[in-house]
């Protein structure tokens, strides 16, 4: 067992593989729920269990990033803007092309009990919230951001800007969605977020601000497409 977590922990001979690894493996464990669907409730807590753990494992190897404190206004500035980027991602439903559009992540249909609903439903709000934003902004905005800029990415400062990493990873990070639209206006107003603070925290709490928000809105209107 150490053998393993020492070989997770000194895992980078290259430094891009802590802030890719999360990410890559997270597609990995969502890709076969499009073949499987009765594994869609399996698959997400196995994602969320295990990309959890090796973000905490690899920590030591990104801990810089997100070592600058954010100030209070800085910190109410993240909030803000992760409260338009919901307001944005609700607002225009049905208006805006959406790529493979599904029912969704309802726990209440994937189970057979409250008890197992209410369950799945808790992983899934704390993977969204949680996991999601410190593995998607580490890929996005701490890795490939810079890589755009130079393959030598822990030479360039966080919130650096250039037309292809700026444009570049919110017209991906927009790919990523199935709201393709609002999924690259979002990844504008986050990146602006970073230009404008030049702090990994700030971005990162406002990613967490939207989905904790959406989980919140889903749970409490039943719009289970959001998710």
């Amino acid at each position: 067992m150490n053998r393993g977590k020492n070989t997770l922990q000194t895992l980078p001979a290259k430094p891009w593989l802590p802030y890719v690894v999360p990410f890559v493996l997270f597609l990995l464990l969502t890709e076969p729920a499009r073949y499987f669907p009765s594994l869609v409730p399996f698959l997400y807590v196995a994602k969320t269990l295990l990309v959890a753990a090796v973000l905490l494992l690899l920590r030591h190897h990104f801990k810089e990033d997100f070592a600058p404190r954010l100030s209070f206004g800085e910190f109410l500035l993240a909030v803000c803007c992760g409260l338009l980027v919901l307001v944005l991602w609700v607002a225009p439903e049905g208006i805006f092309y959406q790529f493979a559009p599904g029912e969704g992540f309802n726990p209440y249909v994937m189970t057979e009990s409250n008890t197992a609903a209410t369950a799945l439903l808790a992983v899934r709000l704390a993977g969204a919230a949680l996991v999601v934003p410190v593995m998607e902004e580490l890929f996005w905005r701490s890795f490939l951001m810079r890589y755009l800029i130079d393959t030598d990415f822990r030479t360039v400062a966080l919130g650096t800007y250039s037309s292809l990493s700026f444009f570049g990873v919110a017209i991906l990070f927009g790919l990523e969605h199935h709201r393709i639209l609002v999924g690259i206006i979002a990844g504008l107003l986050y990146g602006l977020l970073l230009l404008r603070q030049k702090k990994l925290r700030g971005v990162t709490v406002a990613h967490m601000v939207t989905n904790l928000g959406l989980g919140i809105y889903v749970i409490v209107t039943g719009s289970w497409t959001f998710w």
